[in-house]
């Protein structure tokens, strides 16, 4: 494939991908369970410390292994093809196809909120968006970054002339602020509040590893990986900041009830009557952002997988005349599809999310074994080296480790379960092993 993506588009896809939907629901219960404002920074800017930490160890590793596929990539290379294949395999099975059904859903959702629309139409439009996105990224990898730029511009701007109107125009009250460390009553207690907003944070920054698998697409990869995953995560960070504190300041704490009521009541404070659909269509902007960088890159582990001969080989072999791993594309989009009809992909989702958070964390957990292995650089380009080494691949792995605990007590069936979906990758991967011998 040819390296078409500068450092504008790849920047795009860190930040287009995780500013979707979870700003607008997770700033309010995040806000409830800590109750207070200085906290709800303190922990934002933690997740965002612990997420750059974890870019700069994928930048590093992006620059050393500059192939599209990302993570398949990275854990092939260090820890070798039978883990690689399984988070493929997972990937192909249930997240990638399920978290495409997930956010295209969610755009014909709240366009039914403007439209209304009965369910049979939100279940057409889900898989139109699909459609149109995956022809998209067959036809041109160029037009499809063209316009995952500019709704990623687009929906910053956004977000960004939002917190203009509410403060200049004084929509909301500074009082709503005070006090500004205490917690409020009825808050949660502080290890609890934690650590149910360290979740929530978490899964509102997600996806910014994703880039990763276009390196195989992005001019001098070695260099323009490393800061466009940098200048991605610190602008989702400062987005994230801006919006909840002019989220808190529209609408005092005491008078949030649930996470849909709040932006509504945000909309209803900045627009008047009209408020719930004029957020309706700002959701809808940014998740069509974010699934269109999500489509973009997920079809790359498969093209990598083919390649080296653990998929079929069709999926490996290029458009003759658009030069994009159409295959690749056309079963993600058919996948996705079948569950938008069967409508049970939440459920599905959530049953691989803790074998796909420990998946993410092994490849900065792999920096310490090509440390150790090599230091010799790849295919003898330059490679940034990840800053702050050891403590930065620590402090990501810290937070990996947490969040599987976590979410291991809180749901240990479902972990469970993830655990042997992923096993079932075992039998599959011997079986394409042996016929590419």
């Amino acid at each position: 494939m040819q390296r078409q993506l500068g450092l504008g588009s790849a920047t795009a896809a860190v930040a287009g991908e995780s500013i979707a939907v979870g700003i607008f629901l997770t700033p309010a219960g995040m806000a409830k369970s800590l109750g207070s404002p200085f906290w709800l920074l303190v922990l934002w800017l933690v997740v965002g410390a612990m997420t750059l930490s974890g870019a700069l160890c994928y930048g590093e590793l992006a620059g050393r292994f500059p192939r599209s596929g990302g993570l398949y990539i990275y854990l092939q290379e260090i820890f070798g093809s039978r883990i690689a294949f399984l988070y493929g395999w997972m990937c192909l099975l249930v997240l990638d196809p399920g978290l495409s059904a997930a956010l295209a859903t969610g755009i014909a959702g709240y366009a039914a909120y403007i439209f209304h629309w009965s369910p049979l139409a939100i279940k057409f439009a889900a898989g139109a968006v699909i459609w149109a996105l995956c022809l998209m990224n067959i036809l041109s990898i160029r037009v499809s970054a063209g316009f995952l730029r500019w709704t990623t511009w687009l929906k910053l701007g956004v977000l960004g002339l939002l917190s203009v109107w509410a403060i200049a125009f004084h929509l909301g009250a500074w009082s709503n602020f005070v006090p500004f460390v205490d917690r409020r009553s009825g808050s949660l207690p502080m290890l609890p509040a934690l650590a149910a907003a360290m979740v929530g944070a978490f899964f509102s920054f997600g996806g910014w590893w994703d880039v990763s698998k276009i390196a195989g697409e992005v001019r001098d990869p070695a260099r323009t990986l490393p800061r466009a995953l940098l200048y991605g995560v610190l602008t989702v960070t400062g987005v994230y900041i801006l919006v909840s504190m002019v989220f808190w300041y529209l609408v005092p704490l005491n008078k949030v009830t649930s996470d849909q009521t709040f932006v509504a009541q945000a909309g209803e404070i900045l627009f008047g009557p009209a408020g719930g659909i004029i957020f309706a269509a700002i959701v809808i902007l940014c998740v069509v952002g974010g699934l269109a960088a999500f489509m973009m890159s997920a079809p790359r582990v498969y093209y990598a997988m083919a390649q080296d001969g653990l998929f079929f080989h069709s999926v490996a072999k290029l458009h003759p005349k658009f030069n994009s791993p159409a295959n690749a594309i056309l079963i993600q989009g058919i996948i996705a599809s079948a569950l938008v009809a069967i409508g049970t992909f939440d459920k599905i989702v959530s049953y691989i999310i803790f074998a796909a958070i420990g998946l993410i964390g092994l490849p900065a957990a792999g920096l310490f074994v090509l440390r150790r292995r090599d230091r010799n650089r790849e295919n003898g380009g330059p490679v940034i080296l990840a800053p702050g080494y050891p403590f930065t691949p620590i402090a990501f792995l810290l937070m990996i480790v947490i969040l599987l605990g976590l979410i291991g007590v809180r749901s240990p069936r479902e972990a469970l379960f993830g655990a042997l979906v992923l096993a079932t990758g075992l039998p599959v991967y011997e079986l394409f092993r042996r016929r590419s011998v």
